[in-house]
Protein backbone atom coordinates (compact mmCIF):
# COMPACT_ATOMS: atom_id res chain seq x y z
CA UNK A 1 0.00 0.00 0.00
CA UNK A 2 2.95 2.59 0.99
CA UNK A 3 4.14 2.00 -2.99
CA UNK A 4 0.36 3.03 -4.11
CA UNK A 5 1.31 6.54 -1.82
CA UNK A 6 4.49 7.24 -3.09
CA UNK A 7 2.98 6.66 -6.58
CA UNK A 8 0.28 9.02 -5.77
CA UNK A 9 2.80 11.60 -4.25
CA UNK A 10 5.06 11.14 -7.63
CA UNK A 11 1.83 12.10 -9.66
CA UNK A 12 0.41 15.06 -8.09
CA UNK A 13 3.98 16.60 -7.82
CA UNK A 14 4.42 16.37 -11.46
CA UNK A 15 0.81 17.41 -11.57
CA UNK A 16 1.85 20.97 -11.62
CA UNK A 17 3.88 23.02 -14.30
CA UNK A 18 6.24 24.92 -12.16
CA UNK A 19 7.30 21.53 -10.45
CA UNK A 20 7.80 20.36 -13.93
CA UNK A 21 9.70 23.25 -15.42
CA UNK A 22 12.16 22.50 -12.08
CA UNK A 23 12.94 19.23 -12.75
CA UNK A 24 13.37 20.40 -16.33
CA UNK A 25 15.96 22.22 -14.83
CA UNK A 26 17.35 20.32 -12.58
CA UNK A 27 17.79 17.48 -15.25
CA UNK A 28 19.63 20.30 -18.02
CA UNK A 29 21.72 21.39 -14.74
CA UNK A 30 21.96 19.09 -11.28
CA UNK A 31 23.18 20.32 -8.05
CA UNK A 32 21.46 23.92 -8.29
CA UNK A 33 20.62 26.47 -5.20
CA UNK A 34 17.23 28.14 -4.58
CA UNK A 35 18.75 31.39 -6.47
CA UNK A 36 20.26 29.04 -9.39
CA UNK A 37 16.55 27.85 -9.80
CA UNK A 38 14.95 31.11 -9.83
CA UNK A 39 17.21 32.59 -12.14
CA UNK A 40 16.80 29.73 -14.39
CA UNK A 41 13.07 29.70 -14.27
CA UNK A 42 13.07 33.43 -14.78
CA UNK A 43 15.00 33.01 -17.64
CA UNK A 44 14.32 30.60 -19.36
CA UNK A 45 10.38 29.67 -18.42
CA UNK A 46 9.46 33.57 -17.62
CA UNK A 47 8.50 32.21 -14.60
CA UNK A 48 8.35 34.77 -11.96
CA UNK A 49 7.89 33.20 -8.78
CA UNK A 50 9.15 34.71 -5.66
CA UNK A 51 11.91 31.93 -3.72
CA UNK A 52 9.46 31.27 -1.20
CA UNK A 53 6.83 29.95 -3.72
CA UNK A 54 9.82 28.17 -5.58
CA UNK A 55 10.78 26.81 -2.00
CA UNK A 56 7.56 25.22 -1.42
CA UNK A 57 7.48 23.58 -4.68
CA UNK A 58 10.62 22.21 -3.82
CA UNK A 59 9.11 20.99 -0.75
CA UNK A 60 6.79 19.04 -2.57
CA UNK A 61 8.96 17.48 -5.02
CA UNK A 62 11.28 16.67 -1.93
CA UNK A 63 8.29 14.91 -0.66
CA UNK A 64 7.63 12.69 -3.86
CA UNK A 65 11.11 11.78 -3.21
CA UNK A 66 11.95 13.74 -7.14
CA UNK A 67 13.99 15.87 -5.65
CA UNK A 68 17.36 15.31 -3.01
CA UNK A 69 19.02 18.43 -1.50
CA UNK A 70 22.56 18.26 0.31
CA UNK A 71 23.86 21.31 2.28
CA UNK A 72 27.65 22.62 1.77
CA UNK A 73 27.73 25.48 4.46
CA UNK A 74 25.24 27.81 4.04
CA UNK A 75 24.18 26.44 0.38
CA UNK A 76 21.51 24.05 -0.22
CA UNK A 77 22.05 21.86 -3.08
CA UNK A 78 19.14 20.44 -5.07
CA UNK A 79 19.42 17.09 -7.38
CA UNK A 80 17.02 15.96 -9.50
CA UNK A 81 15.87 11.63 -8.40
CA UNK A 82 14.68 9.63 -10.84
CA UNK A 83 13.91 6.07 -8.59
CA UNK A 84 10.43 7.46 -7.88
CA UNK A 85 9.62 7.58 -11.32
CA UNK A 86 10.37 3.69 -11.82
CA UNK A 87 7.28 1.88 -10.05
CA UNK A 88 5.43 3.94 -12.45
CA UNK A 89 7.71 2.89 -15.87
CA UNK A 90 7.36 -0.67 -13.80
CA UNK A 91 3.81 -0.74 -14.18
CA UNK A 92 2.80 0.48 -17.51
CA UNK A 93 5.49 1.21 -19.73
CA UNK A 94 7.34 -1.74 -19.50
CA UNK A 95 4.62 -4.15 -19.04
CA UNK A 96 2.95 -2.30 -22.55
CA UNK A 97 6.17 -3.23 -24.43
CA UNK A 98 6.36 -6.52 -23.23
CA UNK A 99 2.57 -7.29 -24.57
CA UNK A 100 2.45 -5.59 -28.14
CA UNK A 101 6.20 -4.56 -28.89
CA UNK A 102 5.73 -1.20 -27.23
CA UNK A 103 3.46 0.10 -29.97
CA UNK A 104 1.09 3.03 -28.80
CA UNK A 105 -2.06 2.94 -29.53
CA UNK A 106 -2.79 -0.81 -29.03
CA UNK A 107 -4.80 -1.35 -25.80
CA UNK A 108 -8.53 -1.46 -25.12
CA UNK A 109 -11.10 0.76 -27.66
CA UNK A 110 -8.01 1.12 -30.07
CA UNK A 111 -8.84 -1.67 -32.60
CA UNK A 112 -9.50 -1.24 -36.06
CA UNK A 113 -12.33 -3.39 -37.60
CA UNK A 114 -11.07 -6.18 -39.56
CA UNK A 115 -12.53 -6.22 -43.15
CA UNK A 116 -14.49 -9.19 -44.39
Amino acid sequence: MHNVLCVGDVFKALADPTRRAILDELADRNGQTLFEICSRLAAKHGLGSSRQAISQHLDVLEAAGLVEASREGRYKFHYINTAPLEPIVERWLKKTGKDDGGRVGTGAGTRREEST
